[in-house]
C-alpha cells in the first residue's frame, strides 16, 4: 500500500525551469521543492489572456472629439493666475452693499421683472467704513465672534484622589483625572 501524499505536488500547477537553468536552481535553490509561484496560464486562468477574438475599442468621450477639445484648454503649461484687482471704490461699494441684508418683499403674482439692481455710487473707503462702524458694532460682550467647531472637548485638568501609599513616605506624584 502506498503512502498517501500529504502535499501538493508543486510541478502540477507551476511553471518549472527547463535545460540549463533548471541545473542551475537545483545548484543553487536551498529547498527544490519550492514552486516556482508563475501559474500555468490555460490552468487558473479561462479564457487563457490574449485568447479573446475581439479588439477592445476606447469608448469616446467628449475628450477625444478634436473639435470640442481645443489644445487651449488642455494645455496646462500656459494655465497662468489670473490676476484680480479690486480697487477701493469697488472694495467700498462692496462694503456699504454688504453691511445690512436688505429686506426683498416677495414677488408679486403677475410679477415677472427680475430684483432691481442697486444704484451704485462712488463712495470713498474711508468714509464707508466709518458709516459701517458707526452704525454697529462688529462684535460686543453680548455679540462675540464665532468659534472653530472642534470634534472633541477641550480636556480640563481635575486633581484626582492620590493612590494608595504610605502617609509618611514622600510621594512626588499628583494624579490627575
Amino acid at each position: 500500500m502506498a503512502a498517501a501524499r500529504k502535499s501538493a505536488d508543486h510541478t502540477l500547477y507551476h511553471l518549472a525551469p527547463r535545460g540549463f537553468w533548471k541545473k542551475f536552481r537545483d545548484a543553487v535553490v536551498v529547498s527544490p521543492d519550492i514552486s516556482s509561484g508563475l501559474p500555468i496560464a490555460g490552468v487558473h486562468r479561462w479564457p487563457p489572456p490574449g485568447s479573446r477574438p475581439e479588439r477592445y475599442a476606447t469608448p469616446a468621450t467628449k475628450a477625444s472629439d478634436p473639435a470640442q477639445n481645443p489644445y487651449w484648454k488642455r494645455d496646462v503649461r500656459r494655465a497662468y493666475p489670473q490676476i484680480s484687482v479690486v480697487t477701493q471704490d469697488g472694495l467700498a461699494s462692496l462694503l456699504i452693499a454688504h453691511a445690512e441684508a436688505p429686506a426683498v418683499a416677495p414677488p408679486a403674482e403677475g410679477d415677472k421683472a427680475g430684483v432691481p439692481a442697486p444704484k451704485k455710487e462712488a463712495v470713498d473707503l474711508t468714509a464707508a467704513i466709518a458709516t459701517i462702524s458707526s452704525a454697529r458694532k462688529a462684535y460686543s460682550e453680548s455679540n462675540l465672534p464665532p468659534k472653530v467647531p472642534t470634534p472633541f472637548k477641550r480636556w480640563i485638568p481635575e486633581r484626582a484622589p492620590d493612590a494608595p501609599h504610605d502617609p509618611t513616605a514622600y510621594w512626588p506624584m499628583l494624579l490627575v483625572k
